[in-house]
């Protein structure tokens, strides 16, 4: 009972953030982040080790400074959810600054699957592409232990009418039926959900449990793939989402080639911007077998 009028408190406080400025809710954002930073040594350790291990060229203050930017960002993140689930479309639209081709969808002629890996801004990437642009999305998200909480996550995300989601209990089949329905996928390709269905392909030099699911479905699908990546802009200008250019080459017959090219844009992009990523993560806790833990 506690926990379930604690979260509706939660919710309540998002909805009420949602009213102010964008440079004011920034300001708390980094508040609560420097708060999570000292709160949550465990994931302080995670991001510290994630840097060592993929970015060890930097030195050891170096990758503190990122990692303590990461978390800023990410209390962000937190704070300007309420923003995402609450404000106009009109108000979004004006914050969101688009770059490249949005529409894709409306002129490809065939599926698009966007390949869109996890920055702090990934919501924000959602929220995008439904509304900028007219086609109906479907993705995947991981359900939350807490029901209420849940409930919350769905409506905000869903709030706009054209997208789907499912979970990842509901599995890839889901997906493939609302794609051949008329539905382009929203594809989050970076996290660790161990061995099944995945390869260990290099990230950042460390062999990494990535899906290989993103060229299986391209090929199987027939559809384009397309990039985005999200930045959080400073303090109130708000947030760009670059939509680059489709892959011409991608997927081809060999899933392993094509799983490695995606594994090095992402690098490329986590170091043009490296306190963005999600560090937080254990993206290397699957380890190869005889493999030592690194975490």
């Amino acid at each position: 009972m506690l926990m379930r009028a604690a979260t509706h408190g939660l919710i309540v406080m998002l909805w009420l953030l949602h009213w102010l400025p964008l440079p004011v809710l920034a300001v708390l954002g980094r508040g609560l982040g420097w708060l999570a930073w000292r709160a949550v040594p465990s994931r302080q350790d995670v991001a510290l080790r994630n840097l060592a291990l993929c970015m060890p060229e930097l030195s050891p203050a170096q990758r503190m400074h990122i990692a303590r930017e990461h978390f800023a960002l990410l209390g962000r993140a937190v704070v300007e959810r309420g923003l995402l689930w609450h404000a106009s479309p009109a108000r979004l639209k004006r914050l969101i600054h688009v770059e490249g081709d949005a529409t894709l969808p409306e002129h490809a002629g065939q599926p698009v699957m966007w390949l869109v890996p996890h920055f702090v801004g990934l919501d924000i990437a959602g929220v995008a592409v439904q509304l900028f642009q007219s086609r109906p999305v479907v993705s995947m998200y991981q359900m939350q232990s807490n029901p209420v909480f849940e409930k919350a996550v769905l409506r905000g995300r869903l709030r706009f009418g054209n997208g789907r989601l499912f979970s990842r209990w509901d599995g890839a089949r889901a997906v493939i039926r609302a794609v051949r329905e008329g539905h382009h996928f929203f594809n989050l390709p970076d996290m660790d959900f161990g061995a099944k269905d995945a390869a260990f392909v290099p990230f950042f030099g460390v062999p990494a449990a990535t899906l290989l699911a993103p060229s299986r479905m391209a090929k199987a699908l027939g559809m384009r793939v397309q990039p985005v990546v999200t930045e959080v802009l400073p303090g109130g200008r708000g947030y760009r989402v670059r939509f680059l250019e489709p892959w011409s080459d991608f997927p081809t017959d060999d899933a392993l080639a094509d799983t490695l090219r995606m594994n090095r844009w992402i690098e490329d992009e986590a170091r043009r911007m490296p306190a963005q990523y999600l560090w937080v993560h254990k993206r290397f806790k699957t380890r190869p077998k005889g493999a030592s833990s690194v975490y």
